[in-house]
């Protein structure tokens, strides 16, 4: 359900507690039974983090809420968003995400990924006061995790990644041979640190 924004609140989102201030409200105007319940809500910004739309993607118990990533994306990708802000409210006023959270968050992170469309905060919400998993380094750490992550996509990583350390064992070898050949020439350990990038440890290691 798309959420109807009055003039005040069709604006450009500086900081997470301006989409606070701007959620509080929404929340607010639900009468009070409908507030006991769990809203998921998604924000999505443009390039210069300006609210498009605001959509009311679920509408759950006291508890829980049901989430489909089919649902969050579809508006955001019919508006062209570049980015997206998850938004949930807890009625018990307890901001700690729970497993739940995390789960959906992370899930989310990846499909996002695909789409093109970052996920770029989820923020639980209460009548006074908010928890934003981008400002607590919840979001990074869920960035980090590869639960979601396709499986080509977890081979696409391990082949950059076997490719970057075969780089780096052969950028070290030239290095180590460089300053073998400085060492002999009788240069100081301090040039060679800096020709080479390595530490004095490694160079006073190296035998001529």
């Amino acid at each position: 359900m798309n959420i109807r924004l009055k003039k005040q609140e069709q604006v450009k989102v500086m900081n997470t507690s301006d989409l606070y201030t701007i959620m509080q409200r929404i929340l607010l105007r639900e009468n009070k039974i409908d507030r006991n319940r769990e809203h998921f809500w998604t924000v999505s910004l443009d390039t210069a983090c300006k609210i498009l739309n605001i959509e009311l993607i679920s509408l759950g118990s006291v508890n829980k809420v049901l989430v489909e990533p089919m649902e969050v994306f579809s508006v955001p990708l019919q508006k062209r968003a570049v980015s997206v802000v998850l938004v949930h409210n807890h009625p018990s006023g307890e901001l700690v995400p729970s497993v739940a959270d995390k789960d959906i968050t992370d899930r989310l992170i990846q499909c996002g990924q695909i789409l093109n469309v970052s996920i770029s905060d989820h923020l639980i919400i209460t009548e006074k006061t908010y928890y934003s998993s981008m400002e607590s380094g919840l979001l990074q750490k869920l960035r980090q995790s590869k639960k979601y992550v396709p499986e080509y996509k977890l081979k696409e990583l391990l082949t950059k990644e076997m490719e970057a350390s075969i780089r780096k064992d052969e950028n070290e070898q030239k290095a180590k041979a460089m300053a073998k050949v400085m060492k002999q020439n009788g240069e100081a350990v301090e040039k060679i640190m800096q020709y080479t990038g390595l530490s004095k440890t490694v160079i006073q290691r190296i035998k001529i």
